[in-house]
């Protein structure tokens, strides 16, 4: 029962969606209505607001960083479920009818609070692609392959490994659209305007 609890309020906190909340206190358009429709740091940032989507960006790690670090505490058996539970929030959160963001900034958070070794290996890779390549989504892409790796690497193959696997795999998977786009060149860069 302790651990159904605890991967059911993962996966509530992991349905906030920060990129809407912020949009509404900043009276800004709703995330879903333009450029990518997705509900994400990148997106907002097309609106030209630097701060909504900072913000959007440290509440999206943060709810995965969070929520796995109190059950790390009280539920430690869960860990591995809730870690998986909130970056499935955050791709279908209960809240706007299960349709969520791509989980980039939600996975970020998730690994750091498995090993911040593993968070900083794949946020650096991300960095990497972005900054030369000036694509969010490659950079994702490139960084959610990675983290597996990372992940078996220094912890083994447990539960935390399946956890990433499947978080990978689905990361991937929302980006499909991205992925048909930057094969076409069509691919907005990091920093272009709303549409």
């Amino acid at each position: 029962m302790e651990i159904a609890l605890a991967v059911l309020a993962a996966y509530l906190i992991g349905s906030i969606s920060f990129a809407i909340a912020v949009s509404r206190l900043m009276r800004l358009p709703d995330p879903r209505s333009y450029g990518s429709k997705n509900p994400g740091a990148t997106n907002v940032l097309r609106t030209g607001r630097k701060t909504a989507a900072a913000l959007t960006l440290v509440g999206d790690a943060a709810k995965g960083l969070v929520a796995v670090l109190l059950v790390q505490h009280y539920v430690p058996d869960a860990a591995p479920y809730a870690a998986l539970a909130v970056f499935l929030g955050h791709l279908f959160p209960v809240y706007h009818g299960l349709q969520g963001g791509k989980g980039v900034a939600t996975a970020a958070g998730v690994l750091f609070a498995i090993d911040w070794r593993i968070g900083l290996g794949t946020l650096a890779t991300w960095f990497i692609i972005a900054a030369f390549l000036r694509y969010s989504s490659l950079a994702a892409l490139v960084a959610a392959a990675f983290a597996p790796f990372f992940t078996v690497l220094l912890l083994g193959f447990n539960g935390y490994f399946a956890c990433v696997l499947v978080m990978s795999a689905l990361l991937i998977w929302r980006h499909r659209a991205n992925i048909a786009r930057l094969i076409a060149g069509t691919e907005s860069r990091i920093g272009g305007k709303k549409a």
